[in-house]
């Protein structure tokens, strides 16, 4: 049985972002992240729930739990490896071909599956970067995976950006690196460092606010 070929990309991707979330210290989670709104908790308990559960639903064309979508994933001390464990089943259920094709059901509005599952590529990486850049760690992004992610931004940034879950762009130099041209896209500063922004006072729930369709929630409520 042939895989379809964003399959890899996504499997790889899940693979990273482990890697980044077992490098996350306890001591970290309060602290100040790309996502302005978003301390690195927050922005977490949204990557975990949406790039892992969420991956995994959408997968199955099943809808989030509410205990999910109201869980705080950091509350257990071994949240990282059980979200490795979780994106592994994730990965496991789009190894399927045949769950790539026809559509995905976001609450009343239709998306094909290979575009939910390109958004949702681009939700692992992108976050990913983002607790990379929070924590003190390098993601590593290459280009193939770049490519893509810069192909989801472009496409769907307007949409992200009138439901807040992208700010305007950011410049950057010419022949800047695809994935540095992604995070600019997406209103995110390719340098930005833990420095440049103060922890939010006010904290939004683990699993932020929905963005209305045509987006699907578990890939814009954050951007």
């Amino acid at each position: 049985m042939n895989g379809h070929p964003l399959h890899p990309l996504l499997a790889r991707a899940a693979t990273e972002a482990a890697r980044l979330a077992r490098g996350v210290r306890p001591g970290q989670l309060d602290g100040p992240t790309p996502c302005a709104d978003f301390d690195t908790r927050v922005l977490v308990n949204h990557w975990v729930l949406y790039t892992s559960h969420g991956l995994e639903r959408r997968a199955r064309r099943e809808p989030l739990p509410q205990e999910l979508t109201e869980r705080d994933f950091t509350a257990d001390a071994a949240w990282a490896d059980a979200y490795a464990a979780q994106l592994d089943r994730a990965v496991a259920a789009w190894a399927d071909p045949a769950v790539w094709e026809g559509d995905v059901d976001l609450g009343g509005t239709a998306m094909p599956a290979a575009a939910v599952a390109r958004m949702l590529i681009k939700e692992l990486v992108v976050h990913g970067w983002d607790v990379a850049r929070a924590t003190g760690q390098r993601a590593e992004v290459a280009d193939d995976l770049a490519g893509t992610v810069l192909g989801v931004v472009e496409e769907y940034a307007e949409i992200y950006r009138q439901y807040g879950g992208f700010t305007d762009p950011v410049p950057v130099p010419a022949g800047a690196p695809l994935f540095d041209r992604a995070l600019a896209a997406s209103g995110r500063d390719p340098l930005w460092t833990p420095a440049q922004t103060p922890t939010p006072t006010q904290t939004p729930t683990p699993a932020a606010a929905p963005a209305p369709a045509p987006v699907p929630t578990d890939a814009a409520s954050a951007g």
